[in-house]
């Protein structure tokens, strides 16, 4: 990868690169101050999502052209060429996917190993659908893990936050796969599903994959999502993090003397205790301190 910038911009460049790295996504905050020119070659082996927060640039590629702004983003395949123009003053997330994890997420997808290249649609319209999600999701996640560090240092947690990006990206993005992954979602035994879910209860204080629950569960990993909706209403994933929230009410309800909110919910993946608050109240109608301090009077 090159950057290029014309001498009499030279005066006005001010890089700002702040990110965050996880062990197969790495998402970046990128501000030059001045227009640039950035190159990528064939050798480039990721897969890059590139959302504007301010100002234009262009992608291209030798047979594609994406103008982008807070509206329109831009997804780089491997194996391309292709330039990036910015403006002055114009600023980008810029997420990067390893390439070979999210071959493997697909192959949890399709039940097989896939038999040529991932290549994704290059433009993300970031006013809807999964483009929409992303982006919400993705400055929510910067600034909680700007007020706490530790957030995704939880292995959970950063499993989950990984996933969610990358199995969004291939069920929702357009892709030379879409197809062969609409063909899977076919209806399924319900033992294949509650195979899935003994090995999601299994394992609730461990990081769980989807390739792991699609290895439980003896389907491609379509073709269970499908399963999950069409018998829970809810996909693998969402059922987890259910489940999650099920175990941490069972732990409160039987917790030792010594043991804290704050304690039991870390141990299942929820580091945001404000927003875990909330939602365990919206799902059990009570604040999970109420059933801790309940437990604890019944057993006086």
């Amino acid at each position: 990868m090159g950057l290029d910038i014309a001498s009499k911009d030279a005066r006005q460049f001010d890089a700002c690169l702040d990110g965050i790295g996880l062990s197969d996504t790495y998402i970046t905050y990128v501000d030059y101050g001045a227009p640039v020119s950035i190159r990528t070659t064939e050798e480039n082996c990721d897969y890059w999502m590139l959302l504007p927060i301010r100002g234009y640039f262009e992608a291209s590629t030798e047979d594609c052209a994406v103008i982008c702004s807070p509206d329109h983003g831009y997804v780089l395949s491997p194996g391309r060429d292709s330039v990036l123009r910015s403006q002055t003053e114009s600023s980008r997330l810029s997420v990067r996917l390893i390439g070979t994890a999210l071959g493997l997420q697909l192959g949890a997808l399709l039940g097989e190993a896939p038999r040529r290249p991932l290549e994704l649609a290059a433009e993300l319209n970031l006013a809807d659908g999964y483009g929409r999600s992303i982006g919400g999701f993705l400055r929510q996640a910067i600034a909680d893990f700007e007020r706490d560090k530790s957030i995704l240092y939880n292995p959970v947690t950063a499993s989950l936050f990984e996933q969610f990006i990358s199995i969004g990206l291939l069920l929702s993005h357009p892709h030379n796969y879409s197809e062969a992954l609409r063909c899977l979602e076919r209806p399924i035994l319900p033992r294949d599903v509650k195979w899935a879910i003994e090995y999601i209860d299994a394992h609730l204080e461990s990081p769980i994959t989807l390739a792991e629950i699609v290895a439980a569960s003896k389907v491609p990993g379509r073709t269970l999502f499908k399963h999950f909706q069409d018998y829970r209403g809810i996909s693998p994933m969402g059922f987890v993090r259910a489940a999650r929230f099920k175990k941490v009410r069972e732990l409160l309800a039987r917790a030792e003397p010594q043991e804290q909110v704050s304690e039991i919910a870390m141990r299942m993946g929820f580091n945001h205790l404000g927003r875990f608050a909330v939602e365990y109240r919206k799902r059990f109608g009570e604040s999970p301190s109420d059933t801790l301090r309940r437990a604890r009077n019944q057993a006086l």
